[in-house]
């Protein structure tokens, strides 16, 4: 698990950096405030004890996640070492987990940070910035106090980067970042998480059935196929959820049904080989990764199958580059339905 630190002043802008960083990365952030918050709400006063035990908590939970990395904000004291031997702790907690650890420190002039401590996400997300008097007075109290900024070479790491982004954006200084460590893109990883695969009941094919007419009727009005999802009877799918080798599952995500697929063997006898279809995205659901994952977790649901197979329309490119993306193949003979439409068929072996 990689880590990337976040360092800077007060208001020099880490958390909303990290919000533009995660964006764009496979990164989740945790920034500072996220536990000073709710301590501070709850005691009344600020706890370091706890916090750290709280932050503590959530950096072994988030380790073994299938995230490639966590942004973690501090303001770190230079002068203090207590500072430093957090910072070699974090370090050496990420790096025993074979992960990477990024260094980056932001710097901005006095004037534009006593600005950002004003705006509206710095109060939305920190409860304790809102009196804008005291947040300000601690503000230049801390740097009057504590060291805030390196000194040029004090920090030797290999993976280390200084900004001052005193008038960047905070979405240039993110792909900046992103670009001089060479993170990866964001991933499928949060759908992963937040979505899944729930059976459908006997008394549930009806709910399933209109959300199946809902996905459908576009494509049928675009081609009229008479084969097409979109028209068959009710019966039908019951017939189909009905057989003991093939099975229908609500994609559920945040407790949400978005869509439905259905999996399993034609041949009962025959565990290895396994069929995709129907599989549906509720069109407001649509080109949101949703498909991507329903197939991941129907994976998982069958392990013990090696060859995936489905088909789909030739002139519907996204479902293409969906079932690709999959690492499904085109195999087999073109399928022509109509004058505007072709069923082709893909395959996958593991």
């Amino acid at each position: 698990m990689n880590l990337i630190i976040l360092i800077g002043a007060g208001a020099v802008g880490k958390m909303t950096v990290g919000q533009e960083l995660m964006k764009i990365t496979d990164y989740r952030l945790f920034h500072n405030h996220m536990m000073i918050e709710p301590v501070i709400e709850i005691f009344g006063k600020y706890e370091g004890a706890v916090v750290n035990k709280l932050r503590d908590d959530i950096f072994d939970a988030f380790i073994n996640t299938k995230y490639t990395g966590m942004i973690f904000t501090y303001m770190w004291a230079f002068d203090l070492q207590s500072d430093w031997d957090y910072v070699n702790y974090l370090t050496k907690k990420f790096e025993a987990s074979g992960g990477m650890v990024y260094y980056v420190e932001l710097v901005a002039d006095r004037a534009v940070r006593v600005e950002r401590n004003k705006t509206e996400n710095r109060l939305k997300n920190k409860a304790s910035k809102r009196d804008i008097v005291l947040s300000h007075d601690r503000m230049i109290r801390e740097e009057t106090k504590y060291r805030l900024v390196s000194l040029d070479g004090e920090l030797n790491f290999k993976n280390y980067i200084k900004i001052d982004n005193t008038n960047l954006e905070p979405q240039e200084v993110a792909a900046m970042i992103k670009k001089h460590f060479n993170l990866p893109d964001a991933s499928s990883t949060e759908l992963m998480a937040r979505m899944k695969l729930e059976e459908v009941r006997e008394d549930e094919i009806p709910q399933m059935y209109e959300m199946q007419i809902e996905s459908f009727m576009p494509l049928y009005e675009k081609y009229h196929d008479e084969g097409s999802p979109a028209i068959e009877s009710i019966d039908r799918v019951r017939a189909r959820a009905a057989r003991p080798n093939r099975k229908y599952y609500f994609i559920v995500k945040d407790g949400a049904r978005v869509g439905a697929i259905n999996i399993g063997h034609n041949d009962p006898d025959e565990k290895k080989v396994a069929f995709i279809s129907p599989l549906f995205i509720l069109p407001k659901y649509q080109n949101k990764g949703m498909g991507y994952v329903a197939i991941q977790k129907a994976f998982e649901l069958l392990p013990e199958v090696t060859t995936w197979k489905l088909e789909t329309i030739l002139q519907e490119p996204a479902n293409c580059h969906l079932y690709e993306k999959c690492g499904f193949v085109r195999i087999g003979e073109d399928k022509v339905i109509n004058e505007n439409m072709t069923l082709i068929d893909y395959e996958l072996k593991k």
